[in-house]
């Protein structure tokens, strides 16, 4: 572990100087006031919460979402110290991303909703209405989500093909055509732009044609120096240049991971990259970069202390035909990674065993009763204006919510947490900078992998690595493995997506809105903060890739009621009636 984290002291180090020539646009304190947003501060085993998205608009503003404060804050970099306007979200609505377009803010919180302002257009603070004057949602928009992940779950059908066999999971997935984006740009209008992989997926070519037109207007060609992962076309700005998001993933640790937006001229000529500063101190967020229709790069870091809203610099690359960016990494071998460890009770697993626990974690569906939702007011948490109780839950007393709810320090089986809520206990506590609660009950991010993995003992993030063996290559993950960041958290992986980002489950005070669910992000993002590849020992012998095995969506827990099926959460694999044991820490929590 003391190894790990000097190699990422050193990659901060080595990566300063390339990312000198970023600006701070706009620094934003903990708060609630229009100079702040609503930020927690990383603990024991949680990564720092706060904004999830960043939108360039049509006139070159910025908007912010401000999750925790419940409101999007619009931004003018060009005047960043006038005070950002407050546009305040419908109570009923806790989105994790926001797409802009023609002066409607599209966001996202299971599904897509438009909303419109209200009130005086120089006024501070204005609201935010549902609208359905928009007509349908293009596929523009859905394009525009889809570059960070942000997209319908998949279901079991989506995970099979046909023939019944596994598809888009493992190394099956690196060879797939990229297929199709549409982008409405604000240089060239609505821009196809389809995808070829190159040189054994090391790199992509593009091409771009104006929607419905046979021509195309440009050829692209990107090429990283080990292996690329996303890449998304974000813009075609005002001048005709084209922004694409793509990602270096190394195949060993001689390599580091990397995020860059490459810009090519009207023509198709690489131009040079704006290199994202990501790196272990800067924390997870849905839609960390966008393009202002001018063609300003901008980033969203959240980080301890703060929020800021950065200008990515610019560096001009001529005649490569391969964008190399950063220094390697120093010479580690996987050896320093893997360690003995201990030793966790656990019965017999296999790979689609640990999937259909993940889904029905996921996918299950039950009744907020008065008991698991708490009074009202409900217990506050310590140092911010929100409240114990998960936000997919709010105002939801009484009605049907889907997934089991995050809550800090807490562990158990399905069966466990079903009983619970049958007989009253608190569902969830998103209070993390508080001690773990009692009297409440669900999992946090640790105790859902060590739940999926049949352990009869809570394994922490900073545990894990002692019962798991770190991938040299990122592309080896299968499904049941993980992606851990010791000391914040974890995740369950589940496959690759065709256009290779990482499909995982997690639970999540940030991602998931407060409970257990399924999300997509760029692999490369989440290596360059710090996430490790990681496969259980109590699975390393099995290495197939299970035909998807996608709990019913319809499950209801009702503790013993729930019945013997293998697909009900009475006769999942897991036993979490232990408490601490060896090699786990005794601080619970992730």
């Amino acid at each position: 572990m003391q190894r790990f984290c000097a190699w990422a002291s050193i990659l901060l180090l080595t990566s300063a100087g390339a990312l000198a020539d970023d600006k701070v646009i706009r620094n934003f304190t903990p708060g609630a006031g229009p100079g702040s947003v609503g930020i927690v501060e990383a603990g024991e085993d949680t990564d720092t919460d706060g904004p999830q998205a960043i939108y360039a608009g049509e006139n070159g503003q910025v908007y912010l979402l401000d999750q925790l404060n419940g409101r999007v804050l619009q931004i003018d970099p060009n005047n960043p110290d006038s005070e950002p306007q407050t546009l305040e979200l419908p109570d009923d609505i806790k989105p994790t991303d926001i797409v802009v377009s023609n002066d409607t803010i599209y966001a996202w919180d299971g599904q897509i909703r438009a909303l419109q302002p209200t009130g005086r257009v120089d006024s501070p603070t204005r609201g935010l209405t549902l609208t359905r004057s928009v007509g349908p949602i293009d596929d523009a928009v859905l394009s525009a989500f889809g570059q960070m992940g942000t997209q319908q779950a998949t279901g079991e059908d989506e995970l099979t093909n046909s023939g019944g066999a596994t598809r888009g999971i493992g190394k099956q997935a690196t060879g797939n055509a990229r297929g199709r984006q549409t982008i409405a740009s604000r240089g060239h209008g609505a821009v196809t732009a389809d995808f070829s992989p190159l040189n054994k997926d090391a790199g992509v070519e593009i091409l771009l044609r104006a929607k419905g037109a046979d021509k195309t207007f440009a050829k692209l060609k990107l090429q990283v120096r080990s292996r690329l992962g996303a890449a998304e076309v974000l813009e075609v700005d005002k001048q005709g240049r084209t922004f694409v998001l793509a990602e270096n993933i190394p195949t060993d640790y001689s390599d580091q991971a990397s995020a860059f937006v490459a810009r090519y001229a009207a023509s198709g000529a690489l131009e040079g990259v704006h290199e994202l500063p990501l790196n272990s101190a800067v924390a997870l967020s849905r839609r960390f970069v966008t393009v202002s229709p001018d063609g300003e790069v901008y980033f969203l870091r959240n980080r301890k202390g703060g929020t800021d809203v950065l200008g990515v610099g610019f560096r001009q690359l001529k005649n490569l035909a391969v964008i190399d960016i950063g220094p390697p990494r120093p010479q580690i071998t996987l050896a320093e990674f893997s360690r003995k460890g201990a030793n966790a009770a656990v019965r017999p697993l296999t790979r689609a065993q640990v999937l259909e626990t993940a889904h029905a974690f996921a996918n299950i569906k039950w009744r907020v009763n008065a008991g698991a939702y708490g009074a009202d007011p409900d217990s506050a948490c310590t140092g911010f204006n929100r409240v114990r109780r998960p936000g997919y839950m709010s105002g939801k007393l009484n009605q049907e919510v889907q997934g089991i709810p995050y809550c800090w320090g807490c562990m158990g089986n399905l069966p466990q947490i079903a009983s619970n809520i049958e007989r009253g206990v608190k569902a969830g506590n998103i209070c993390t900078r508080n001690d773990p609660r009692r009297d409440v009950t669900g999992v946090d991010c640790s105790a859902f992998v060590s739940a999926t993995w049949g352990l009869s003992t809570h394994f922490t993030t900073i545990a894990i690595p002692s019962i798991s063996t770190a991938l040299a290559n990122p592309f080896d993950l299968l499904p049941g493995d993980a992606l851990n960041k010791p000391g914040s958290h974890v995740m369950l992986f589940i496959r690759f997506t065709p256009d290779k980002k990482a499909e995982v489950i997690e639970a999540s005070t940030g991602g998931c809105n407060g409970k257990v669910c399924r999300n997509v992000y760029p692999l490369g993002s989440l290596l360059a903060r710090g996430y490790v590849p990681r496969r259980y020992r109590g699975l390393a012998a099995d290495t197939s890739a299970p035909v998807a095995a996608v709990a019913s969506a319809s499950q209801t827990p009702q503790g013993k009621s729930a019945g013997a099926s293998p697909t009900k959460p009475a006769a999942l694999p897991v036993n979490g009636s232990e408490r601490e044991g060896k090699g786990a820490s005794k601080k619970r929590g992730g």
